[in-house]
């Protein structure tokens, strides 16, 4: 797992790798949802604000938004999470990020968001 992984209090995490940020649902959420059967992620190049909805992910319990930990530019997607959604189950990071954005917003939009750590101890 990464060391420097920011969570948001709607569950989302976001990390720095290679001058990108990337950005997922943590773990906790996932255990919430249960089973991850599906998951709408935009298209590259679409830009957001922090806060706004850039997809969802359904369960067998629920739909969830998922909403932006900062604002940026979508770079990339996670294609494989499209056609195997279960993969969320198994990992919420390293290979089941849900995009990479570039984000000049990073230092501002970022202050509010909590260590991964401390966000686990506050979850349960």
């Amino acid at each position: 797992m990464k060391d420097n992984i920011l969570c948001s209090k709607t569950h989302e995490y976001v990390y720095a790798e290679n001058g990108v940020y990337c950005i997922g649902l943590t773990d906790y959420a996932i255990s919430q949802l249960g089973d991850i059967v599906f998951v709408e992620l935009p298209e590259i190049g679409s830009k957001y604000k922090k806060g706004e909805i850039f997809g969802t992910v359904e369960s067998v319990k629920a739909a969830s938004e998922l909403y932006m930990p900062v604002g940026g530019t979508v770079t990339a997607i996670n294609e494989e999470l499209i056609e195997k959604p279960e993969l969320l189950n198994e990992t919420a990071f390293d290979e089941a990020w849900l995009i990479k954005v570039e984000s000049t917003f990073f230092a501002e939009d970022s202050e509010d968001l909590t260590e991964y750590g401390t966000y686990r101890e506050e979850a349960e």
